[in-house]
């Protein structure tokens, strides 16, 4: 039997005054999976659930909906409560930039029972929880990557979140086919030797490198899967494979020059502020943190790195929960 999560108090200087016993939902959802949590009016996550993936300009509507389901029926499921007990809940999407797929997304999880729903970027989500609503930044990289930040004045500004054709350096699947490149130039003698052609034929189940183009180009591979494989060079990266090493330090400058944009958006260069980071990409620890923080200190000498205050999904909750506060004022 699963043992009983312990509930986990959010950090909550601005919590909203709720009724303990009022439920809200919190999903963060991206091109690879989504979490949602369930937490009460007193700021306790109650349970959390995992899914696929939930971009819609990725998977459709109809499947990030299900996905959503998916999650959100899981941390209910833990959290020993019932959908339809959801009073409010926010939804922060990867693929919601513009305004008209936001309101179908809207429209279409508001359909799950919830009694308000509110559908914002995964990068207002995270960013909101990143630095406990002072001014500063957050950097996401998962399956794709964007920048965000706040300043003082309350201004906002983005960069990147191009996606894979046109941007996304930095990401999961930027690694990726960076390192495919790698394994390609290495099989044609073109470049250097790499364990990464061994880590590719065993991600994407070949026999051998000559093989991987049929393996990629494939109708039915994705960008989720294909961004699945930076996991692996990450992993050869730690090893001291030289290549996959390179891969992952320029990550991080590429990364860095999408932080350094927004800072001087925000002319932000002379304060102090901390700059967040979420996604998978991170597990590389000091391999990308290290060249990131280096060049972001060239244009913000003060700044400085640190984990986010709240998780993506936990700050939906709390956002949930201040629209609620506000809709009962109003």
């Amino acid at each position: 039997m699963k043992a009983r999560r312990r509930p986990v108090k959010l950090h909550a200087k601005r919590l909203p005054a709720l009724a303990a016993r009022t439920l809200v939902l919190g999903v963060d959802g991206g091109g690879s999976k989504t979490r949602a949590v369930v937490a009460d009016g007193a700021g306790e996550v109650l349970g959390e659930g995992l899914a696929g993936p939930s971009n819609p300009l990725r998977v459709g509507v109809g499947e990030a909906v299900g996905a959503i389901r998916d999650a959100a029926d899981k941390a209910c499921a833990e959290a020993g409560v019932r959908r339809v007990e959801i009073v409010a809940a926010e939804v922060g999407l990867a693929g919601v930039k513009r305004a008209d797929i936001r309101e179908r997304m809207r429209a279409a999880v508001a359909e799950l029972g919830f009694k308000t729903v509110e559908v914002v970027t995964d990068a207002d989500i995270a960013l909101y929880g990143a630095t406990d609503g002072k001014p500063g930044l957050v950097i996401i990289a998962g399956t794709g990557s964007i920048c965000c930040g706040i300043n003082a004045r309350g201004r906002r500004a983005c960069a990147g979140g191009w996606g894979p054709v046109v941007g996304d350096e930095g990401s999961g699947s930027w690694i990726a086919r960076r390192a495919l490149q790698a394994v390609a130039r290495a099989t044609d003698g073109r470049g250097r030797r790499t364990a990464l052609v061994e880590a590719a034929c065993d991600y994407f189940n070949v026999t051998a490198a000559d093989d991987l183009s049929t393996a990629v180009y494939a109708p039915n591979m994705t960008n989720s899967r294909i961004a699945g494989f930076g996991s692996r060079v990450v992993g050869a990266a730690k090893r001291r494979d030289v290549v996959a090493r390179e891969i992952v330090g320029e990550a991080g400058r590429e990364l860095a020059l999408a932080a350094a944009a927004v800072i001087r958006k925000l002319k932000m260069e002379r304060e102090r502020f901390q700059v967040a980071y979420v996604g998978g990409v991170f597990a590389a620890g000091a391999l990308i943190l290290d060249p990131l923080t280096e060049e972001v200190m060239r244009v913000a000498p003060r700044a400085f790195l640190a984990p986010p205050v709240l998780a993506p999904a936990e700050a939906a909750a709390r956002m949930a929960g201040e629209q609620l506060q506000l809709a009962l004022a109003g």
